[in-house]
C-alpha cells in the first residue's frame, strides 16, 4: 500500500511541476566519498531544486576522506545548518518529493526508525515519510547488528527504501569513482531521476 501511494504522489507530482524539490542530507558515517559523487552528478541535471544538510559528523567526514575542507560554494545548491526547522523541508506543505540520506550512520537510521526529530535532518526524513513520498537511505556500516537490521527493516515497512552503499563490478568499475558511481547511480535511478549509466547487460 505504501509503495502504491508513494508512486501515485511521485506520478501526480511529476505531472504538475516541471522542477522537482529534492533534499541531500549527509550523515556521519563514513562514506563521504559516496555523498561527494552525488552532489557531483547532482550539479550537472537540470529541473531540479536541490536542498542540502549536513551534520557536524559529516563535515568532519568529508575533510577526512575527500582530503578537503567541504564548501557550500563549491555546488548550486541552497543548504541548511542542521538545526534549521525554518527550512522549507521542515514541513510537508513545501512539496520535496524526494529525500536521499547519502551516507546514512546507523545512529540517524535508528533515531528515524524511531520517530526521533531532533535536528532537521531527521525531521525532513519524518515528513517525507508521513507524507508518503519517496526516502531513500544509502546506510555504510559492516558489519550490521541486529538493533541495525530491526531498524532498517522497520524504516523499509514504513516506504523507505534502503539502499546499502556496496559497489558492485560488473561494468568494469577499477578507479574510485566508477566504484562509487556504481552505488550513486543506483541511488538516482531509485530516485526516478534520468541519468546516463551502464545497465546491466550492455556492452562494456
Amino acid at each position: 500500500m505504501v509503495d502504491q501511494l508513494n508512486e501515485h504522489y511521485y506520478s501526480c507530482n511529476s505531472m504538475s511541476k516541471e522542477i522537482r524539490k529534492i533534499v541531500v542530507a549527509i550523515a556521519g558515517s563514513s562514506g563521504a566519498v559516496y555523498a561527494k559523487t552525488l552532489l557531483d552528478k547532482l550539479a550537472t541535471l537540470d529541473g531540479l531544486e536541490i536542498g542540502v544538510v549536513l551534520s557536524d559528523n559529516g563535515h568532519i567526514n568529508w575533510k577526512l576522506e575527500n582530503g578537503f575542507d567541504f564548501k557550500a560554494t563549491d555546488y548550486p545548491f541552497t543548504f541548511y545548518k542542521k538545526d534549521d526547522f525554518n527550512a522549507p523541508f521542515a514541513s510537508g506543505s513545501a512539496q520535496y518529493d524526494t529525500m536521499i540520506v547519502c551516507p546514512c550512520s546507523m545512529g540517524v537510521v535508528g533515531r528515524i526508525a524511531s520517530g526521533v526529530s531532533n535536528d532537521l535532518m531527521t525531521r525532513a526524513a519524518d515528513v517525507v515519510l508521513k507524507e508518503r513520498r519517496r526516502l531513500i537511505l544509502v546506510p555504510r556500516e559492516t558489519p550490521f547488528s541486529l538493533i541495525h537490521l530491526r531498524n532498517m527493516t522497520t524504516l523499509t515497512e514504513a516506504g523507505a527504501i534502503i539502499c546499502p552503499a556496496i559497489p558492485s563490478f560488473y561494468n568494469g568499475a577499477n578507479d574510485l569513482l566508477s566504484i562509487t558511481s556504481t552505488v550513486v547511480d543506483r541511488v538516482l535511478d531509485l530516485a526516478k531521476i534520468p541519468i546516463e549509466t551502464y545497465r546491466w547487460g550492455e556492452s562494456r
